[in-house]
């Protein structure tokens, strides 16, 4: 309240002095200009000055005031322009998260076609499109988006390959990334989705060509990349069996795969497994258990111990102490117990099977030593053992069967 006084104080006093300076002299002034005559006293001039820059400030204010009202009614305004851009985006980015694709294409391509970087939004759109199952108005996304930033070629390349990847067009998709591949041969994205798209495909031939530029350009990790060279090999010698190369069907087709590997790759165990498997399968017995029993010599495995006692070697006798033998090492190896129980059944060891086969499930419940067992038990004569030991082993098999209620019986 003691501010307000003062400044009031202050104002009376300088009022009250412009009055005296006023009333002491008015002053004069005078401007001429060829025509033109104006004369007035000073103080009077400074008011008319003051009066005009009033004006000009108030003029200068309403036109602000226009202009910014302007911008926010004008539906065409570059600030509403902008806030639509903006709400579009917002609403495409979460319609494509939660599955809304035709409202997703819609708010997307809108943005897409109003920014100046509009790549991302594209790619969007393209994929809202294709998940409606509108290929070609997709795939005239990709292309407005190259047209809009060429620059980004690859990356529109590898969104249209997965594109083509989902809607089931493998081939398109291979196209695609080969072409890419040409132009960028280092690119780790490229190479990524070429590896996913061979192994789709099941062309474990080109995903084996691949191996040396995945290792190269470290696409994946050591231990992946590992566990792929594995399956793909052993993929490549399933097939191999089955498939004609060059009018070589068969047992020749697998060895000729099977030389391929090189010297380590010919002692993994994955490997050995898969290779010997297809030779069984063949009906190539004798050389089958060979080549188990030699990996088996130099290193021990259970699954090979496993398959060991499905095949037929050349001398059972042998093969059964051969089996016997690793027993000392492994006596608590269910697949091993299991192996000698079929061997001793190859044998018609019939007391010495069904010891195994019992120490074998006493070890592991297993289905393949519940039917060994019960299809023994069922020749000697135990039949209802024999059947319990044949429902347990279905069981095993699948164990959600128990967990599904039974049917109610009728009675008529």
């Amino acid at each position: 309240m003691k501010r307000l006084y003062v400044i009031l104080f202050l104002v009376i006093a300088a009022a009250g002095a412009l009055g005296l300076a006023i009333a002491e002299h008015s002053g004069y002034v005078l401007i001429a200009y060829k025509s033109f005559r104006y004369e007035s006293s000073l103080w009077a001039t400074l008011a008319l000055l003051a009066v005009l820059w009033l004006v000009f400030w108030g003029i200068k204010a309403l036109v602000e005031l226009v202009t910014t009202s302007g911008g926010v009614v004008n539906p065409w305004s570059r600030r509403n322009r902008s806030r639509r851009v903006q709400v579009a985006i917002e609403h495409g980015q979460l319609d494509l998260a939660e599955g809304r694709w035709a409202s997703a294409q819609r708010h997307l391509h809108r943005a897409a076609e109003a920014e100046r970087q509009p790549l991302l939004y594209y790619l969007g759109a393209a994929r809202a499109a294709n998940e409606q199952g509108h290929y070609e108005e997709s795939d005239n996304l990709l292309e407005r988006a190259l047209e809009r930033q060429p620059q980004a070629e690859l990356a529109i390349a590898l969104s249209h390959a997965q594109l083509q990847t989902d809607r089931g067009d493998t081939d398109g998709a291979l196209a695609t990334l080969e072409a890419m591949h040409e132009r960028h041969p280092h690119n780790v994205q490229t190479l990524r989705q070429l590896q996913r798209l061979h192994q789709q495909r099941g062309d474990w031939s080109a995903v084996i060509r691949l191996l040396p530029e995945l290792r190269k350009d470290k696409v994946l990790p050591a231990a992946e990349l590992a566990e792929l060279e594995r399956r793909a090999w052993g993929e490549n010698l399933n097939l191999a069996a089955h498939r004609e190369e060059d009018g070589v069907v068969g047992l020749q087709s697998l060895n000729r795969a099977w030389q391929q590997l090189s010297t380590a790759q010919r002692q993994e165990s994955p490997l050995v497994l898969a290779y010997a498997e297809q030779l069984r399968q063949l009906g190539a017995q004798a050389e089958a258990e060979e080549v188990l029993r030699a990996a088996l010599k130099r290193k021990y495995d259970s699954h090979l111990a496993r398959l060991y006692g499905l095949v037929r070697g050349s001398d059972p006798s042998r093969q059964l102490q051969t089996a016997e033998g690793w027993l000392k090492d492994h006596p608590a190896d269910p697949s091993l117990l299991l192996t000698l129980g079929r061997l001793c059944l190859q044998s018609s060891l019939w007391g010495k099977a069904r010891d195994y086969l019992e120490s074998s499930l006493r070890v592991q419940r297993n289905p393949e030593a519940c039917a060994e067992l019960a299809r023994l038990l069922a020749q000697l004569g135990d039949t209802e053992r024999s059947n319990q030991l044949f429902q347990e082993g279905l069981g095993l098999l699948d164990e959600r069967l128990l967990a599904a209620p039974l049917p109610v019986a009728v009675r008529a």
